[in-house]
Protein backbone atom coordinates (compact mmCIF):
# COMPACT_ATOMS: atom_id res chain seq x y z
CA UNK A 1 0.00 0.00 0.00
CA UNK A 2 2.88 2.14 0.35
CA UNK A 3 2.36 4.47 -2.88
CA UNK A 4 -0.99 5.33 -1.40
CA UNK A 5 -0.04 6.01 1.98
CA UNK A 6 -1.33 9.93 0.95
CA UNK A 7 -4.32 8.94 -0.68
CA UNK A 8 -7.65 11.07 -0.40
CA UNK A 9 -9.56 7.76 0.70
CA UNK A 10 -6.90 6.75 3.42
CA UNK A 11 -9.09 6.32 6.80
CA UNK A 12 -13.02 7.05 4.28
CA UNK A 13 -15.20 4.13 4.87
CA UNK A 14 -16.59 2.15 1.63
CA UNK A 15 -19.55 -0.20 1.47
CA UNK A 16 -19.78 -1.84 -1.69
CA UNK A 17 -22.57 -4.60 -2.58
CA UNK A 18 -21.60 -7.51 -4.62
CA UNK A 19 -18.20 -6.98 -3.96
CA UNK A 20 -17.83 -10.89 -3.59
CA UNK A 21 -16.26 -10.94 -7.15
CA UNK A 22 -15.85 -9.17 -10.57
CA UNK A 23 -16.41 -5.39 -10.70
CA UNK A 24 -17.24 -5.26 -6.67
CA UNK A 25 -14.42 -7.27 -5.65
CA UNK A 26 -11.89 -4.65 -7.84
CA UNK A 27 -13.40 -2.01 -6.65
CA UNK A 28 -13.33 -2.96 -3.16
CA UNK A 29 -9.40 -3.56 -3.62
CA UNK A 30 -8.42 -0.55 -5.00
CA UNK A 31 -10.44 1.42 -2.28
CA UNK A 32 -8.28 -0.68 0.31
CA UNK A 33 -4.69 -0.27 -1.25
CA UNK A 34 -5.34 3.40 -0.27
CA UNK A 35 -6.46 2.80 3.27
CA UNK A 36 -10.32 3.06 2.98
CA UNK A 37 -12.16 0.93 5.69
CA UNK A 38 -15.11 -1.49 3.72
CA UNK A 39 -17.62 -3.34 3.61
CA UNK A 40 -17.53 -6.27 1.59
CA UNK A 41 -21.32 -7.04 0.87
CA UNK A 42 -22.17 -10.59 -1.07
CA UNK A 43 -25.36 -12.74 -0.88
CA UNK A 44 -22.73 -14.99 -2.95
CA UNK A 45 -25.12 -16.66 -5.17
CA UNK A 46 -24.92 -17.61 -8.89
CA UNK A 47 -25.61 -15.55 -11.45
CA UNK A 48 -29.24 -15.70 -11.42
CA UNK A 49 -29.56 -14.53 -7.89
CA UNK A 50 -29.96 -18.02 -6.38
CA UNK A 51 -28.24 -20.13 -3.50
CA UNK A 52 -25.18 -18.63 -1.11
CA UNK A 53 -21.92 -18.33 -0.37
CA UNK A 54 -18.91 -17.34 1.56
CA UNK A 55 -17.21 -14.79 -1.53
CA UNK A 56 -17.48 -11.81 0.43
CA UNK A 57 -15.52 -13.35 3.01
CA UNK A 58 -12.11 -14.57 0.78
CA UNK A 59 -12.70 -11.00 -0.32
CA UNK A 60 -12.51 -9.41 3.33
CA UNK A 61 -9.27 -11.90 3.62
CA UNK A 62 -7.51 -10.37 0.88
CA UNK A 63 -7.99 -6.90 2.33
CA UNK A 64 -6.87 -7.94 5.73
CA UNK A 65 -3.48 -9.51 3.55
CA UNK A 66 -2.71 -6.66 2.15
CA UNK A 67 -2.71 -4.58 5.54
CA UNK A 68 -6.34 -3.09 5.16
CA UNK A 69 -9.55 -3.26 7.17
CA UNK A 70 -12.83 -4.90 6.76
CA UNK A 71 -15.84 -6.87 7.24
CA UNK A 72 -17.68 -9.00 5.18
CA UNK A 73 -21.95 -9.04 5.24
CA UNK A 74 -23.83 -11.84 3.48
CA UNK A 75 -27.11 -10.27 2.95
CA UNK A 76 -29.57 -9.38 -0.27
CA UNK A 77 -30.05 -6.10 -0.50
CA UNK A 78 -33.71 -7.13 -2.21
CA UNK A 79 -34.59 -7.72 1.34
CA UNK A 80 -35.42 -4.69 2.78
CA UNK A 81 -34.09 -5.83 6.26
CA UNK A 82 -30.92 -7.46 4.68
CA UNK A 83 -30.22 -3.86 3.39
CA UNK A 84 -30.76 -1.89 5.92
CA UNK A 85 -28.30 -4.57 8.13
CA UNK A 86 -25.35 -3.55 5.57
CA UNK A 87 -26.03 0.22 6.85
CA UNK A 88 -26.00 -0.91 10.04
CA UNK A 89 -22.83 -3.49 9.82
CA UNK A 90 -20.89 -0.58 8.49
CA UNK A 91 -21.84 2.01 11.46
CA UNK A 92 -20.88 -0.93 13.85
CA UNK A 93 -18.12 -1.49 12.97
CA UNK A 94 -16.01 1.94 11.61
CA UNK A 95 -19.17 4.81 12.87
CA UNK A 96 -19.56 6.00 9.70
CA UNK A 97 -20.12 5.72 5.76
CA UNK A 98 -18.47 8.17 3.08
CA UNK A 99 -18.87 6.32 0.17
CA UNK A 100 -21.85 3.96 -1.27
CA UNK A 101 -21.06 1.69 -4.54
CA UNK A 102 -24.05 0.00 -5.26
CA UNK A 103 -23.19 -2.39 -7.57
CA UNK A 104 -24.76 -5.51 -6.69
CA UNK A 105 -26.72 -7.40 -9.37
CA UNK A 106 -27.81 -10.55 -11.24
CA UNK A 107 -29.52 -11.64 -14.48
CA UNK A 108 -32.32 -13.62 -16.07
CA UNK A 109 -31.63 -12.95 -19.84
CA UNK A 110 -34.71 -13.89 -21.71
CA UNK A 111 -36.39 -11.95 -25.12
CA UNK A 112 -39.55 -10.23 -23.22
CA UNK A 113 -41.93 -12.70 -25.29
CA UNK A 114 -40.65 -15.24 -22.95
CA UNK A 115 -39.91 -13.69 -20.28
CA UNK A 116 -42.16 -14.49 -17.51
CA UNK A 117 -43.53 -11.54 -14.79
CA UNK A 118 -41.39 -13.73 -12.22
CA UNK A 119 -38.56 -13.14 -14.12
CA UNK A 120 -39.65 -9.51 -14.51
CA UNK A 121 -39.74 -8.68 -11.05
CA UNK A 122 -36.84 -10.53 -9.49
CA UNK A 123 -34.40 -8.19 -11.53
CA UNK A 124 -35.68 -5.26 -10.83
CA UNK A 125 -35.89 -6.21 -7.26
CA UNK A 126 -32.45 -6.80 -6.87
CA UNK A 127 -30.78 -4.32 -9.64
CA UNK A 128 -33.34 -1.29 -8.80
CA UNK A 129 -35.10 -1.82 -5.39
CA UNK A 130 -32.02 -3.30 -4.06
CA UNK A 131 -30.32 -0.59 -5.01
CA UNK A 132 -33.09 1.93 -3.44
CA UNK A 133 -33.27 0.07 -0.20
CA UNK A 134 -29.22 -0.27 0.59
CA UNK A 135 -29.31 4.05 -0.51
CA UNK A 136 -32.56 4.95 1.05
CA UNK A 137 -30.60 3.38 4.42
CA UNK A 138 -27.20 5.14 3.94
CA UNK A 139 -29.01 8.22 3.58
CA UNK A 140 -30.10 10.41 6.55
CA UNK A 141 -26.56 9.36 7.79
CA UNK A 142 -24.74 10.67 5.40
CA UNK A 143 -27.31 13.93 5.21
CA UNK A 144 -26.45 14.37 8.95
CA UNK A 145 -22.88 14.37 8.68
CA UNK A 146 -23.47 16.37 5.62
CA UNK A 147 -20.88 14.26 3.29
CA UNK A 148 -21.69 11.49 1.18
CA UNK A 149 -20.51 9.63 -2.19
CA UNK A 150 -22.92 7.21 -3.91
CA UNK A 151 -22.65 5.77 -7.20
CA UNK A 152 -25.76 3.74 -8.83
CA UNK A 153 -24.17 0.95 -11.19
CA UNK A 154 -26.15 1.30 -14.57
CA UNK A 155 -25.07 -0.36 -18.11
CA UNK A 156 -25.29 0.23 -21.45
CA UNK A 157 -27.96 -2.18 -21.86
CA UNK A 158 -30.24 0.32 -20.24
CA UNK A 159 -29.34 3.25 -21.36
CA UNK A 160 -28.99 1.67 -25.19
CA UNK A 161 -30.47 -1.19 -25.29
CA UNK A 162 -29.40 -4.94 -25.60
CA UNK A 163 -31.61 -7.91 -26.93
CA UNK A 164 -32.79 -10.08 -23.94
CA UNK A 165 -32.47 -8.05 -21.45
CA UNK A 166 -35.68 -6.27 -21.41
CA UNK A 167 -35.78 -6.24 -17.46
CA UNK A 168 -32.00 -6.22 -16.93
CA UNK A 169 -32.04 -2.86 -19.24
CA UNK A 170 -35.05 -1.27 -17.33
CA UNK A 171 -33.59 -1.56 -13.72
CA UNK A 172 -30.53 -0.10 -15.68
CA UNK A 173 -31.54 2.95 -16.95
CA UNK A 174 -33.89 3.34 -13.32
CA UNK A 175 -30.44 3.73 -11.73
CA UNK A 176 -30.83 7.23 -13.99
CA UNK A 177 -34.17 8.51 -12.94
CA UNK A 178 -32.81 7.72 -9.17
CA UNK A 179 -29.64 9.45 -9.46
CA UNK A 180 -31.21 12.54 -11.38
CA UNK A 181 -33.17 13.30 -7.99
CA UNK A 182 -31.03 12.35 -5.91
CA UNK A 183 -28.00 14.66 -6.76
CA UNK A 184 -30.61 17.05 -6.51
CA UNK A 185 -31.75 16.46 -3.06
CA UNK A 186 -28.08 15.35 -1.83
CA UNK A 187 -26.02 18.58 -2.89
CA UNK A 188 -26.94 20.76 -0.08
CA UNK A 189 -25.56 18.74 2.00
CA UNK A 190 -22.46 17.50 0.60
CA UNK A 191 -23.78 14.17 -0.96
CA UNK A 192 -22.67 13.55 -4.57
CA UNK A 193 -24.48 10.76 -6.59
CA UNK A 194 -23.66 9.06 -9.81
CA UNK A 195 -23.32 6.33 -12.47
CA UNK A 196 -21.21 4.03 -13.69
CA UNK A 197 -22.38 2.35 -17.13
CA UNK A 198 -19.12 -0.22 -16.82
CA UNK A 199 -18.07 -3.20 -19.15
CA UNK A 200 -15.71 -5.67 -18.41
CA UNK A 201 -15.18 -9.25 -18.16
CA UNK A 202 -16.99 -10.33 -15.28
CA UNK A 203 -19.30 -13.78 -14.54
CA UNK A 204 -22.53 -11.92 -15.27
CA UNK A 205 -21.04 -10.95 -18.44
CA UNK A 206 -19.97 -14.67 -19.38
CA UNK A 207 -23.44 -15.71 -19.43
CA UNK A 208 -24.83 -14.29 -22.38
CA UNK A 209 -24.52 -15.61 -25.21
CA UNK A 210 -21.95 -15.37 -27.62
CA UNK A 211 -19.81 -13.96 -25.31
CA UNK A 212 -16.76 -16.15 -24.58
CA UNK A 213 -14.85 -15.16 -21.87
CA UNK A 214 -13.17 -16.29 -18.66
CA UNK A 215 -14.09 -14.24 -15.62
CA UNK A 216 -11.67 -15.67 -13.99
CA UNK A 217 -9.14 -14.88 -16.56
CA UNK A 218 -10.65 -12.31 -18.31
CA UNK A 219 -8.15 -10.43 -21.53
CA UNK A 220 -5.92 -7.43 -19.65
CA UNK A 221 -8.16 -5.43 -21.58
CA UNK A 222 -11.39 -6.03 -20.42
CA UNK A 223 -10.14 -6.50 -16.64
CA UNK A 224 -12.36 -5.17 -13.93
CA UNK A 225 -9.91 -3.24 -12.82
CA UNK A 226 -9.90 -0.92 -15.85
CA UNK A 227 -13.52 0.15 -14.30
CA UNK A 228 -12.77 0.97 -11.08
CA UNK A 229 -10.88 3.96 -11.16
CA UNK A 230 -13.91 5.67 -12.66
CA UNK A 231 -15.77 4.89 -9.60
CA UNK A 232 -12.99 6.52 -7.83
CA UNK A 233 -12.98 9.51 -9.41
CA UNK A 234 -17.03 9.59 -9.12
CA UNK A 235 -16.95 9.11 -5.41
CA UNK A 236 -13.06 11.15 -4.26
CA UNK A 237 -13.55 15.25 -2.55
CA UNK A 238 -13.83 16.82 -6.30
CA UNK A 239 -16.65 14.34 -7.90
CA UNK A 240 -19.49 15.45 -10.11
CA UNK A 241 -23.02 14.97 -9.41
CA UNK A 242 -25.62 13.91 -11.64
CA UNK A 243 -22.20 12.54 -13.71
CA UNK A 244 -23.04 9.46 -16.00
CA UNK A 245 -19.58 7.95 -17.04
CA UNK A 246 -19.13 4.86 -19.10
CA UNK A 247 -16.13 3.12 -18.24
CA UNK A 248 -14.25 -0.15 -20.18
CA UNK A 249 -11.30 -1.46 -21.44
CA UNK A 250 -9.52 1.94 -20.14
CA UNK A 251 -11.75 4.00 -21.92
CA UNK A 252 -13.91 6.99 -20.17
CA UNK A 253 -16.53 9.36 -21.60
CA UNK A 254 -19.38 10.98 -20.35
CA UNK A 255 -23.35 10.21 -21.29
CA UNK A 256 -25.59 13.33 -21.42
CA UNK A 257 -29.51 13.38 -22.59
CA UNK A 258 -29.64 16.35 -25.40
CA UNK A 259 -32.80 17.94 -26.77
CA UNK A 260 -32.85 20.17 -29.49
CA UNK A 261 -35.06 22.92 -30.19
CA UNK A 262 -38.74 22.90 -29.27
CA UNK A 263 -41.49 23.52 -32.25
CA UNK A 264 -44.04 26.07 -30.84
CA UNK A 265 -47.06 24.94 -32.52
CA UNK A 266 -48.74 26.24 -29.92
CA UNK A 267 -52.72 25.68 -28.74
CA UNK A 268 -55.22 23.50 -31.13
CA UNK A 269 -52.27 21.22 -32.54
CA UNK A 270 -53.08 18.37 -34.04
CA UNK A 271 -51.86 15.20 -35.17
CA UNK A 272 -50.97 16.85 -38.99
CA UNK A 273 -49.68 19.81 -37.79
CA UNK A 274 -46.89 17.34 -36.05
CA UNK A 275 -46.45 15.07 -38.27
CA UNK A 276 -45.55 17.81 -40.82
CA UNK A 277 -43.07 19.12 -38.68
CA UNK A 278 -41.42 15.33 -38.54
CA UNK A 279 -38.02 16.08 -39.92
CA UNK A 280 -37.53 19.02 -37.75
CA UNK A 281 -38.82 17.28 -34.53
CA UNK A 282 -36.85 14.17 -35.04
CA UNK A 283 -33.75 16.54 -35.88
CA UNK A 284 -30.59 16.65 -32.99
CA UNK A 285 -27.99 18.18 -35.49
CA UNK A 286 -28.49 21.18 -32.94
CA UNK A 287 -29.26 19.40 -29.80
CA UNK A 288 -27.56 20.97 -26.56
CA UNK A 289 -27.34 18.95 -22.96
CA UNK A 290 -30.57 18.84 -21.06
CA UNK A 291 -29.70 19.95 -17.59
CA UNK A 292 -31.19 18.08 -14.67
CA UNK A 293 -34.19 19.59 -12.94
CA UNK A 294 -33.72 22.45 -9.85
CA UNK A 295 -33.13 21.82 -6.41
CA UNK A 296 -36.40 22.10 -4.68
Amino acid sequence: MGKYDDSEFQGKVAVITGAGGGLGRSHALEYAKRGAKIVVNDLGGSVDGTGAGDAADAVVEEIKAMGGEAIANKASVSDRAGAKSIIDDCMNAFGRIDILVNNAGILRDRSFKKMSLDEWDIVLNVHLNGTAYVTHAAWPIMNEQKYGRIVLTSSGSGIYGNFGQANYGAAKMGMLGLMNVLALEGARNNIRTNVLAPGAATRMISTIPGRDIDPNDPPPESSPSLVSPAVLFMTSENAPNAAVINASGGKYSRAQMYVNKPINLGVGTEFEDLQAEAETLMDLSSAKPRETGRQS
